[in-house]
Parts: C-alpha cells; sequence; structure tokens
C-alpha cells in the first residue's frame, strides 16, 4: 500500500518532525514496525515525537537553530523505560516512562514557536506520549505483535538529545540534532544546509481536515471518545506523518 493510499497528514517537501530517538527500541520493534507503521516504511525510525509538524526546514535558518539549542540546553538528559504496550483507536504502541520530561519539552519548544501546536492544534495540548509500534494491520496483528514483544519488556533507553528529521519528498531523513543538557550555542554559529529536496517546501504550517486518521481519531485526554479528521493523502498529495 502505498502512502497515497492511505489516510493521514498531508507531508511536503522540508516538512520538519522534532523527536527524542530511540535506537534501544527500535532494534526490538524494527521488524513490526517495518511492516505495521507507515512512518517506519517512510523512513522513520523508532522515536517519541516532540512536536510535529514543526517549523518548515526552508524557514529553519541559523537563528532558529541557535534558538532550538539554547532551549534543549536548559533541559537534563533523562532515561525512558518502556514497560508496557497500550493504544489509542486503530495504533498500538509504547508508553514511555516517566512522561513528564517530554512533555516538557514539548510544552518549551511551542511556547517557543506557538504557531507550530502539536498535531497542528487539533488535540490541544497534544496526544500523550507515544512510541508507535503499528498503526496498520488489524486488530489481530497488534494482538501477535504484542504477544511477540512484551516478553522483552521493559527497555531502557538513555535520552541525551533531540531529533530533527526533515522530508525530502519521498522518505524522513535525519537532519540536526541538538544536545540535552550541552553548551548553550554561540552567537556566530552558522546554520545547518538545508537539504536540497527539503528546501522546496512550502512555509505555511498545515491543518489536516477531511477524513479519520486511526492514530488521531481520539483524543486520550478526552476520554478517548472526542472525534476528529484529517485529510485523505490520495486527495491532498504527499505522504504520510510519522
Amino acid at each position: 500500500m502505498s502512502a497515497a493510499d492511505t489516510p493521514g497528514w498531508p507531508v511536503e517537501p522540508g516538512s520538519t518532525a522534532l523527536s527524542v530517538p530511540v535506537p534501544e527500541v527500535d532494534a526490538v520493534v524494527r521488524g513490526w514496525r517495518g511492516q505495521y507503521d507507515t512512518a517506519a516504511q517512510g523512513g522513520g525510525t523508532a522515536h517519541v515525537t516532540v512536536l510535529f509538524p514543526f517549523v518548515p526546514a526552508a524557514r529553519f535558518g541559523a537563528a532558529e537553530q541557535r534558538r532550538l539549542r539554547r532551549l534543549c540546553a536548559e533541559h537534563p538528559p533523562f532515561v525512558l523505560e518502556f514497560p508496557s504496550f497500550a493504544r489509542f483507536p486503530g495504533v498500538l504502541y509504547l508508553e514511555p516512562v516517566p512522561d513528564y520530561p517530554l512533555r516538557a519539552l514539548t510544552k518549551t519548544v511551542t511556547e517557543e514557536w506557538p504557531e507550530y501546536p502539536p498535531y497542528g492544534g487539533l488535540f490541544g495540548d497534544g496526544l500523550d506520549p507515544h512510541l508507535t509500534v503499528a498503526n496498520s494491520g488489524g486488530a489481530a496483528v497488534r494482538a501477535a505483535i504484542e504477544a511477540d514483544l512484551s516478553p522483552r519488556l521493559p527497555i531502557t533507553a538513555p535520552v541525551t538529545g533531540l531529533s530533527l528529521a526533515v522530508h525530502d519528498g519521498e522518505r524522513w531523513r535525519e537532519w540536526l540534532t541538538f544536545p540535552l543538557g550541552g553548551a548553550p550555542p554561540e552567537p556566530g554559529d552558522a546554520a545547518a544546509p538545508v537539504p536540497r529536496a527539503a528546501a522546496r517546501a512550502g512555509t505555511a504550517p498545515r491543518r489536516p481536515r477531511g477524513v479519520e486518521h486511526p492514530e488521531w481519531a481520539e483524543h486520550p485526554e478526552r476520554g478517548r471518545d472526542a472525534r476528529v479528521s484529517a485529510p485523505r493523502l490520495a486527495d491532498r498529495g504527499g505522504s504520510r506523518a510519522t
């Protein structure tokens, strides 16, 4: 199934996503995610999203990079544990514990860039922190994944920085890293170059509308019954978000 055949958020060249990479979890869930998580099929490794959509790559120059490095320097590194699975409708994910450092990072970044609320503002302050393992395949597949991987839990992972990924029109690519608790940036630090394909991106944040997206179909903080919607890619073009 191609991205154009699935419902999801439209992702254009130059779209960015800020996340916590978790290679320790990726080593365990990679096989299943590669089959049943559309972000993995689009190049994304296992991660917990901090903010998506974020500033388009074409607008994320030296000043913006220094701003984010300064904010990350104010947050210390921490350790996450993934002890169990949980579900959104149509989605199987691992719960990160504790989640307050992740919420604090999202809050800090959105206060600095209020024009980019989590998930375009669909869920107020955003979804619960989560690491998606499967968002396709049906209930039987999700049950099989949980049965297969649960004996390998918990997984512990140190978090030392954030990763900014950029979509090049076909896949997600790791672009920049921002250490936690590091030295603040120097005023004259140069900007990292924007990937060539990503430089063609538009500059305005986009809000989804249209058909339901399984991962965003209900808001967990609102009793799991607040229905929302997202666009059909076949109508809008692009590929699916992380």
